[in-house]
């Protein structure tokens, strides 16, 4: 297949946004897209190009005193009848254009058409952040080449509408359980029907008062729900388990122990099994890259409702920000677009930030 990315689509984020858009890279289907992309790099002078798995690197090394990191994913959510993208005005319709290829777009159009940035800058292309963290690309190169992600400064070009969401949220996800006696449902007085008991998890979540906190003056609100339930044996039979899984989001100033404790405080009285934890990342403003960043974009951060890989970057003492042209709203929505105006404006800013004065 002849290469789409051709100069005239490098050159311009929204051309680029639609033809990364209409190479097909469901999650674990990312080699098309990423052959693609190495291709490119690889022909450009000014970088040096790794590729692990599926996973695409480029560095500029022009001896700058600081480094930044700009990643996009190249993967996305399974196609939901918006594949090829569409042209509607001033959107663009598509599965990914939100999340996140009119971002990734950014990272290749400066990675190919800004040859002396005034920091150096490690670009990430990279593979399965839409599933399981085993297979997240970023999470492969920690394990295999940490020095890869080196860096003073990281932007996640993740959708965030065109302003800054600094840090994020964690996530835990855990199973509470209820037990009780199986019997038949004609005699259910001879046995304790889980799912019943279940209504006492459930009361206790509908009640549940979210914590608000915030963090150098980014406001962050917790959530707590129940997501899935399971149980039942047969239709004559009273059950004996009953498990509700239950996914909480806490804010960047909680470690995973801190929100651990907090779960099964809400819990008490229940088995409480949790199964996936990851770490939030404070806001990271400080950072000298990061000032000049925001000055670049012009308008005062706020919190990041959510879980992003900014904070693989904080787990390292690396400073991160989300900033992209999607809308998250309409992250994994049928629906799914992007306005060419905010690919336009944002494509602008960075290159204000990252262009040597």
């Amino acid at each position: 297949m002849e290469n789409p990315l051709t100069p005239e689509v490098l050159a311009d984020p929204v051309q680029l946004t639609r033809v990364l858009v209409d190479i097909e890279s469901v999650s674990l289907n990312e080699k098309a897209i990423a052959d693609c992309v190495e291709e490119v790099l690889r022909g450009v002078p000014h970088l040096s190009t790794y590729r692990h798995g599926n996973t695409v690197m480029a560095r500029t090394d022009l001896g700058r005193s600081q480094r930044v990191v700009l990643a996009g994913h190249l993967d996305t959510v399974p196609l939901n009848n918006n594949f090829p993208s569409t042209m509607r005005g001033d959107l663009m319709y598509g599965c990914g254009t939100s999340d996140m290829k009119s971002g990734t777009a950014y990272a290749l159009h400066l990675a190919v058409t800004l040859p002396e940035p005034r920091y150096d800058v490690t670009y990430f292309f990279y593979e399965a952040e839409e599933i399981e963290s085993r297979y997240n690309g970023l999470n492969l190169v920690a394990q295999a080449f940490p020095e890869w992600l080196e860096a003073d400064f990281a932007v996640l070009l993740e959708p965030t509408y065109g302003i800054v969401e600094a840090g994020c949220q964690g996530t835990m996800r855990s199973v509470v359980t209820t037990t009780g006696v199986r019997a038949h449902s004609a005699r259910s007085w001879h046995g304790v029907n889980a799912i019943h008991a279940a209504g006492e998890v459930l009361r206790r979540l509908q009640t549940y008062e979210a914590r608000r906190v915030t963090i150098d003056g980014c406001d962050y609100r917790e959530g707590m729900n129940a997501v899935r339930i399971n149980g039942g044996v047969a239709g004559n039979v009273v059950p004996d388990l009953c498990e509700i899984e239950v996914n909480y989001r806490f804010a960047p100033d909680r470690t995973p122990a801190e929100a651990e404790a907090h779960l099964r405080e809400v819990f008490a009285g229940f088995e409480v099994r949790v199964t996936d934890t990851a770490a939030g990342a404070a806001p990271g403003l400080e950072a000298a890259p990061a000032k000049e960043f925001l000055a670049a974009v012009g308008a005062a951060p706020i919190g990041k409702l959510g879980w992003t890989d900014v904070a693989r970057f904080a787990a390292m003492g690396i400073p991160a920000l989300n900033f992209g042209p999607g809308d998250p709203n309409l992250a994994h929505h049928p629906d799914e677009h992007v306005e060419i105006s905010k690919i336009r404006d944002g494509a602008a800013t960075l290159h204000r930030w990252l262009a040597p004065a």
